[in-house]
Protein backbone atom coordinates (compact mmCIF):
# COMPACT_ATOMS: atom_id res chain seq x y z
CA UNK A 1 0.00 0.00 0.00
CA UNK A 2 1.09 3.33 -0.76
CA UNK A 3 2.55 5.67 1.74
CA UNK A 4 2.23 9.49 2.24
CA UNK A 5 5.25 10.92 1.61
CA UNK A 6 5.60 13.92 4.18
CA UNK A 7 6.44 17.46 2.19
CA UNK A 8 9.05 19.62 3.87
CA UNK A 9 8.15 22.90 3.17
CA UNK A 10 10.20 26.08 4.12
CA UNK A 11 9.13 28.50 1.22
CA UNK A 12 6.97 30.05 3.74
CA UNK A 13 10.39 31.23 5.46
CA UNK A 14 11.17 33.72 2.11
CA UNK A 15 10.89 37.21 2.69
CA UNK A 16 8.15 39.15 1.11
CA UNK A 17 9.92 41.62 -0.05
CA UNK A 18 12.17 38.78 -2.52
CA UNK A 19 8.72 37.76 -3.62
CA UNK A 20 7.43 41.04 -4.86
CA UNK A 21 10.53 42.17 -6.60
CA UNK A 22 10.35 42.50 -10.09
CA UNK A 23 13.86 42.84 -11.47
CA UNK A 24 15.08 41.43 -15.13
CA UNK A 25 11.35 40.55 -15.62
CA UNK A 26 9.37 42.74 -17.94
CA UNK A 27 5.85 44.19 -18.15
CA UNK A 28 3.25 45.03 -21.10
CA UNK A 29 1.01 47.99 -19.86
CA UNK A 30 -2.00 48.65 -22.21
CA UNK A 31 -3.46 52.08 -21.84
CA UNK A 32 -0.60 53.31 -19.57
CA UNK A 33 -0.27 56.71 -21.10
CA UNK A 34 -1.81 58.28 -18.35
CA UNK A 35 -4.31 57.74 -15.64
CA UNK A 36 -4.85 54.56 -14.05
CA UNK A 37 -2.73 52.51 -16.45
CA UNK A 38 0.47 55.20 -16.11
CA UNK A 39 -0.28 54.28 -12.28
CA UNK A 40 0.26 50.84 -12.83
CA UNK A 41 3.58 51.21 -15.47
CA UNK A 42 5.25 52.93 -12.66
CA UNK A 43 3.97 50.19 -10.04
CA UNK A 44 6.11 47.66 -12.23
CA UNK A 45 9.09 50.14 -12.47
CA UNK A 46 9.14 50.52 -8.77
CA UNK A 47 9.00 46.48 -8.42
CA UNK A 48 12.05 46.58 -10.08
CA UNK A 49 11.20 45.81 -13.59
CA UNK A 50 11.27 47.01 -16.97
CA UNK A 51 7.66 48.09 -18.64
CA UNK A 52 6.45 49.05 -21.67
CA UNK A 53 3.52 51.10 -22.14
CA UNK A 54 1.14 50.56 -25.57
CA UNK A 55 -1.32 53.03 -25.47
CA UNK A 56 -4.06 55.34 -27.97
CA UNK A 57 -2.29 58.90 -27.86
CA UNK A 58 0.64 59.60 -29.75
CA UNK A 59 2.76 60.42 -26.60
CA UNK A 60 2.43 59.62 -22.66
CA UNK A 61 2.17 61.95 -20.03
CA UNK A 62 5.80 63.57 -18.43
CA UNK A 63 6.13 61.80 -15.88
CA UNK A 64 6.22 58.46 -17.63
CA UNK A 65 9.59 60.06 -19.06
CA UNK A 66 10.80 59.49 -15.29
CA UNK A 67 10.60 56.15 -14.53
CA UNK A 68 14.27 55.50 -16.26
CA UNK A 69 15.92 57.48 -14.07
CA UNK A 70 14.04 57.65 -11.06
CA UNK A 71 14.01 53.39 -10.80
CA UNK A 72 17.21 52.53 -12.86
CA UNK A 73 14.77 50.71 -15.47
CA UNK A 74 14.11 50.19 -18.84
CA UNK A 75 10.62 51.68 -20.06
CA UNK A 76 9.41 52.33 -23.95
CA UNK A 77 6.56 53.83 -25.20
CA UNK A 78 4.50 52.28 -28.17
CA UNK A 79 1.40 53.87 -30.04
CA UNK A 80 -1.27 51.32 -30.50
CA UNK A 81 -4.76 50.91 -31.31
CA UNK A 82 -5.64 47.71 -29.26
CA UNK A 83 -8.69 47.57 -31.66
CA UNK A 84 -6.33 46.66 -34.94
CA UNK A 85 -5.00 43.62 -35.57
CA UNK A 86 -1.38 44.73 -37.50
CA UNK A 87 -0.90 47.33 -34.85
CA UNK A 88 -1.38 45.56 -31.75
CA UNK A 89 1.17 42.40 -33.26
CA UNK A 90 3.25 45.26 -34.27
CA UNK A 91 3.77 46.58 -30.97
CA UNK A 92 4.00 43.71 -29.48
CA UNK A 93 6.60 42.24 -32.07
CA UNK A 94 8.82 45.15 -31.04
CA UNK A 95 8.48 44.62 -27.48
CA UNK A 96 10.00 41.71 -27.58
CA UNK A 97 12.67 42.85 -30.03
CA UNK A 98 13.42 45.19 -27.34
CA UNK A 99 13.40 43.43 -24.00
CA UNK A 100 13.65 40.16 -25.03
CA UNK A 101 10.58 38.77 -22.92
CA UNK A 102 7.52 39.89 -21.21
CA UNK A 103 6.92 38.32 -18.01
CA UNK A 104 3.65 40.02 -17.05
CA UNK A 105 0.94 41.65 -18.87
CA UNK A 106 -1.32 44.18 -17.26
CA UNK A 107 -4.62 45.65 -19.79
CA UNK A 108 -5.83 48.40 -18.39
CA UNK A 109 -6.68 50.09 -22.12
CA UNK A 110 -10.69 50.62 -21.77
CA UNK A 111 -13.01 53.23 -22.41
CA UNK A 112 -16.71 54.48 -21.15
CA UNK A 113 -19.45 55.97 -22.37
CA UNK A 114 -22.32 57.46 -20.11
CA UNK A 115 -25.66 57.40 -21.82
CA UNK A 116 -29.29 55.87 -21.75
CA UNK A 117 -29.88 52.00 -22.57
CA UNK A 118 -32.64 53.31 -25.18
CA UNK A 119 -30.81 55.95 -26.13
CA UNK A 120 -27.02 54.97 -26.66
CA UNK A 121 -25.54 54.92 -30.36
CA UNK A 122 -24.37 51.34 -32.46
CA UNK A 123 -21.16 53.34 -32.83
CA UNK A 124 -20.35 53.74 -29.10
CA UNK A 125 -21.67 50.25 -27.62
CA UNK A 126 -19.35 48.88 -30.41
CA UNK A 127 -16.37 51.15 -29.71
CA UNK A 128 -16.20 50.33 -26.22
CA UNK A 129 -16.64 46.18 -26.68
CA UNK A 130 -13.68 46.72 -29.22
CA UNK A 131 -11.55 48.32 -26.40
CA UNK A 132 -12.52 47.00 -23.43
CA UNK A 133 -12.78 43.79 -24.59
CA UNK A 134 -11.76 42.42 -27.58
CA UNK A 135 -8.69 44.52 -26.94
CA UNK A 136 -8.42 43.03 -23.61
CA UNK A 137 -8.34 39.62 -25.48
CA UNK A 138 -5.90 39.74 -27.78
CA UNK A 139 -3.36 41.79 -25.48
CA UNK A 140 -3.68 38.88 -23.55
CA UNK A 141 -3.27 36.37 -26.36
CA UNK A 142 -0.26 37.84 -27.34
CA UNK A 143 1.61 38.34 -23.99
CA UNK A 144 0.24 34.19 -23.69
CA UNK A 145 1.73 33.13 -26.85
CA UNK A 146 4.97 34.94 -25.90
CA UNK A 147 5.45 33.73 -22.19
CA UNK A 148 4.77 29.86 -23.83
CA UNK A 149 7.35 30.70 -25.87
CA UNK A 150 9.96 31.23 -23.27
CA UNK A 151 8.66 28.45 -21.42
CA UNK A 152 8.97 30.78 -18.20
CA UNK A 153 4.97 31.23 -17.77
CA UNK A 154 3.87 34.49 -16.28
CA UNK A 155 1.19 36.87 -15.06
CA UNK A 156 -2.05 38.53 -16.99
CA UNK A 157 -3.77 41.34 -15.07
CA UNK A 158 -6.92 42.37 -16.53
CA UNK A 159 -8.98 45.36 -15.24
CA UNK A 160 -12.75 44.71 -15.19
CA UNK A 161 -14.36 47.40 -12.70
CA UNK A 162 -17.04 47.06 -9.68
CA UNK A 163 -19.67 47.32 -13.04
CA UNK A 164 -18.54 43.72 -13.67
CA UNK A 165 -20.41 42.96 -10.25
CA UNK A 166 -23.22 45.24 -9.98
CA UNK A 167 -25.06 48.22 -11.17
CA UNK A 168 -24.47 52.15 -10.25
CA UNK A 169 -28.19 53.92 -10.33
CA UNK A 170 -26.38 56.86 -10.99
CA UNK A 171 -24.93 56.22 -14.31
CA UNK A 172 -26.16 54.93 -17.75
CA UNK A 173 -22.87 52.56 -18.53
CA UNK A 174 -25.08 49.67 -19.65
CA UNK A 175 -22.02 49.17 -22.42
CA UNK A 176 -19.69 49.41 -20.36
CA UNK A 177 -20.70 47.16 -17.61
CA UNK A 178 -21.25 44.56 -20.48
CA UNK A 179 -17.59 44.82 -21.24
CA UNK A 180 -15.94 44.28 -18.38
CA UNK A 181 -18.39 41.68 -17.13
CA UNK A 182 -17.16 39.87 -20.26
CA UNK A 183 -13.30 40.76 -19.24
CA UNK A 184 -14.05 39.36 -15.61
CA UNK A 185 -15.36 36.18 -17.23
CA UNK A 186 -12.75 35.95 -19.53
CA UNK A 187 -10.11 35.96 -16.71
CA UNK A 188 -12.04 32.67 -15.45
CA UNK A 189 -11.77 31.02 -18.96
CA UNK A 190 -8.26 31.87 -19.15
CA UNK A 191 -7.21 31.02 -16.32
CA UNK A 192 -8.16 27.20 -16.89
CA UNK A 193 -7.20 27.19 -19.93
CA UNK A 194 -3.82 28.59 -19.32
CA UNK A 195 -3.01 26.95 -15.72
CA UNK A 196 -1.35 24.34 -17.13
CA UNK A 197 1.54 26.43 -19.14
CA UNK A 198 2.13 28.23 -15.68
CA UNK A 199 0.28 31.04 -16.75
CA UNK A 200 -1.89 33.09 -14.47
CA UNK A 201 -4.68 34.99 -15.17
CA UNK A 202 -6.56 37.47 -12.93
CA UNK A 203 -8.97 40.52 -12.87
CA UNK A 204 -9.24 43.65 -10.72
CA UNK A 205 -12.61 45.29 -10.43
CA UNK A 206 -11.90 49.05 -9.37
CA UNK A 207 -14.44 51.44 -7.80
CA UNK A 208 -14.28 55.07 -8.35
CA UNK A 209 -11.47 55.92 -8.89
CA UNK A 210 -9.60 59.74 -8.98
CA UNK A 211 -8.01 60.60 -12.31
CA UNK A 212 -7.88 63.53 -14.09
CA UNK A 213 -10.57 62.49 -16.22
CA UNK A 214 -12.74 61.65 -13.43
CA UNK A 215 -12.08 64.87 -11.86
CA UNK A 216 -13.89 66.81 -15.31
CA UNK A 217 -16.65 64.81 -14.90
CA UNK A 218 -16.85 65.47 -11.00
CA UNK A 219 -16.35 69.33 -11.76
CA UNK A 220 -19.13 69.47 -14.15
CA UNK A 221 -21.63 67.33 -12.19
CA UNK A 222 -21.44 68.22 -8.29
CA UNK A 223 -24.04 66.04 -7.68
CA UNK A 224 -21.89 63.10 -9.18
CA UNK A 225 -19.05 64.30 -7.29
CA UNK A 226 -20.60 63.82 -3.86
CA UNK A 227 -21.98 60.38 -4.61
CA UNK A 228 -18.59 59.06 -5.32
CA UNK A 229 -17.03 60.68 -2.32
CA UNK A 230 -19.75 59.49 -0.15
CA UNK A 231 -21.19 56.42 -1.05
CA UNK A 232 -18.14 53.99 -0.56
CA UNK A 233 -18.11 52.43 3.09
CA UNK A 234 -14.95 54.18 3.29
CA UNK A 235 -16.36 57.08 2.96
CA UNK A 236 -13.86 58.61 -0.46
CA UNK A 237 -13.23 58.02 -3.61
CA UNK A 238 -10.71 56.08 -4.63
CA UNK A 239 -7.06 57.13 -5.99
CA UNK A 240 -4.44 55.34 -8.27
CA UNK A 241 -2.55 54.15 -5.10
CA UNK A 242 -5.43 51.82 -4.05
CA UNK A 243 -5.03 49.48 -6.94
CA UNK A 244 -1.16 49.52 -6.93
CA UNK A 245 -0.96 47.12 -4.43
CA UNK A 246 -3.27 44.68 -6.01
CA UNK A 247 -1.11 44.93 -8.93
CA UNK A 248 2.05 44.23 -7.72
CA UNK A 249 0.59 40.87 -5.75
CA UNK A 250 -1.07 39.59 -9.27
CA UNK A 251 2.32 40.65 -11.23
CA UNK A 252 4.47 39.00 -8.53
CA UNK A 253 5.33 35.44 -7.02
CA UNK A 254 3.83 37.02 -3.91
CA UNK A 255 0.66 35.43 -5.47
CA UNK A 256 2.13 32.55 -7.41
CA UNK A 257 -0.84 30.00 -6.34
CA UNK A 258 -3.76 32.71 -7.43
CA UNK A 259 -5.28 32.55 -10.61
CA UNK A 260 -8.78 33.17 -11.67
CA UNK A 261 -9.31 35.36 -8.89
CA UNK A 262 -10.55 39.01 -9.12
CA UNK A 263 -10.07 41.92 -6.28
CA UNK A 264 -12.53 44.49 -5.46
CA UNK A 265 -10.74 47.67 -5.07
CA UNK A 266 -14.09 49.87 -3.55
CA UNK A 267 -13.87 51.32 -0.76
CA UNK A 268 -16.46 48.68 -0.01
CA UNK A 269 -18.97 50.09 -2.08
CA UNK A 270 -19.33 46.00 -3.17
CA UNK A 271 -20.82 45.69 0.25
CA UNK A 272 -23.24 48.02 0.27
CA UNK A 273 -23.77 51.64 0.20
CA UNK A 274 -22.93 54.10 3.22
CA UNK A 275 -25.13 56.77 1.37
CA UNK A 276 -27.78 54.62 -0.40
CA UNK A 277 -30.18 56.58 -2.39
CA UNK A 278 -33.96 57.79 -1.45
CA UNK A 279 -36.25 55.82 -3.66
CA UNK A 280 -39.19 58.35 -4.19
CA UNK A 281 -42.52 57.22 -6.24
Amino acid sequence: MATHQRIVDDSYKTPIQTHLNYKDKTAVVTGGARGIGLALARQVAELGGNVAVLDYLSQPDDEFDELEKTFGIKARFYQTDVTKKESLEQSFAEVVAEFGRIDGCVTAAGIVYDAPFLGDSWENVIRAQMVNVVGTYFSAQLAARQMEAQGTGGSIVMIASICAHQTLPTQHVSSYSASKGAVKSLGHALAVELGPKNIRVNTISPGYIYTAMIEGVMERFPSLAALMRDDPPLGRIGNRADIKGAVAYYLSDASSYVTGNDILVTGGLHVGRSNPPTMTK
